[in-house]
């Protein structure tokens, strides 16, 4: 991964998009304007009401449900393939590794601080930026809906997969993340499980009981150096790394539970099932999984997206993150302004030449799309991608 304290390289067709000022100016504003706003994973009320108000400024009508808001191209035509535009208004919570305030949307030296710059709010910004260009076009070989949604950082179920239903027949979607405008063409999935060790109390200064921590560090191990056999293009199909751990309730009481959760991205090769039933004959702890499995995703590289995508300089790539891509279930791609590894990350920025380059991005994408080849596009048909365990 580059530096991310320069701006990351882009090819000449990136960079020999022409600029709109305006839609460049408008988005970084509303940016900061998001970025002022807290929007936690099911707290995103204000922001969706920020977005929404901004579009129907333009008098663009919405429709909403709960925090997610969409609305569609003014010369909507039902005969024509419909094209999602997603992108997320949630943030997760700020690290204590802070040292700017993160709901401060200060510009420095080129780039723009805040909580949700860069993941993803450059990227929502500029998807809006790309519908607005498009809205009134009477020419459109398809149809756009754009949609800005809660809940992705947590895969909660009142973000994309609660309004999918409603959308309507969709052909193909473009997931604003931070990718470097590159396009990914295939995502991890996403499986998060709870752990338990347990042992039983006793005295620390008598060496009673049987210490719940200790065993379950032959299992944290485990986790830790396990390698799924199969590879795919040189990458493992299956990582998995321990990230919370809870344990004891006083220094003198040997504990009888030691709880941690793991969280495990993986490709197609390996169901869910079959990766719990690989920690279930390897390990002794007892677990759940979380009712918020993501499914690995991939589109063929044959597709037009993707033809498209290469012919205007964007390089392809298979995404060691997960998204809202997860949920759709017709083909789609992840691409957006920013980069993945300021994500989450302290005094999280993003370049305002990245936006400008996103904005560009996005439209260029489309005015060079072709128009879909299936006359009939199925209704959207909303699969639970949620796991029974």
């Amino acid at each position: 991964m580059e530096n991310v304290n320069e701006m990351p390289e882009v090819s000449f067709v990136q960079q020999s998009l022409p600029v709109n000022p305006m839609l460049f100016s408008k988005s970084v504003t509303l940016l900061q304007q998001l970025i002022a706003i807290p929007s936690y994973s099911g707290e995103e009320a204000k922001a969706a009401d920020l977005v929404q108000h901004y579009l129907e400024s333009y008098s663009i009508k919405t429709n909403r449900l709960g925090n997610n808001i969409w609305c569609y191209n003014k010369h909507f035509d039902a005969a024509k393939p419909t094209i999602l535009l997603n992108s997320h208004l949630d943030t997760v919570k700020p690290n204590e590794n802070y040292t700017n305030n993160p709901f401060c949307p200060e510009i420095t030296n080129g780039r723009l601080y805040g909580l949700g710059s860069n993941d993803a709010g450059g990227c929502l910004v500029s998807l809006i930026a790309a519908f607005w260009h498009f809205y009134s076009y009477r020419g459109l070989s398809f149809n756009l809906c754009l949609a800005a949604t809660a809940e992705e950082e947590n895969s909660g179920k009142n973000g994309i997969s609660s309004i999918l239903p409603l959308l309507g027949n969709l052909e193909l979607g473009i997931v604003g993340e931070p990718t470097l405008l590159q396009m990914a063409v295939a995502e991890r999935g996403n499986l998060v499980i709870d752990c338990i060790s347990t042992g039983r109390p006793g005295h620390a200064a008598r060496a009673e009981g049987d210490n719940a921590i200790y065993k379950c560090l032959q299992d944290i191990e485990w986790f830790r150096n396990f390698r799924f056999p199969e590879r795919l293009k040189g990458l493992a199909p299956v990582k998995m790394t321990v990230t919370e751990i809870k344990a004891g309730i006083q220094h003198n009481i040997v504990p009888a539970k030691c709880e941690f959760t793991v969280d495990i991205r993986n490709d197609d090769t390996y169901s869910h099932q079959q990766i719990m039933d690989i920690i279930r004959a390897n390990t002794t702890v007892q677990f759940t999984a979380r009712p918020s499995a993501l499914s690995a995703s991939s589109v063929p590289m044959d597709h037009p997206i993707v033809k498209t995508g290469t012919a205007i300089g964007c390089k392809t790539y298979s995404s060691p993150t997960s998204s809202d891509q997860a949920w759709l279930n017709i083909p789609s791609v992840k691409i957006g302004p920013g980069d993945s590894a300021r994500s989450h990350s302290a005094n999280e920025f993003i370049f305002l030449e990245e936006i400008k380059k996103g904005i560009n991005l996005y439209i260029k994408l489309l005015d060079t799309l072709p128009l879909m080849l299936i006359n009939n596009p199925p209704a959207y048909k909303n699969e639970a991608k949620f796991i029974d365990n």
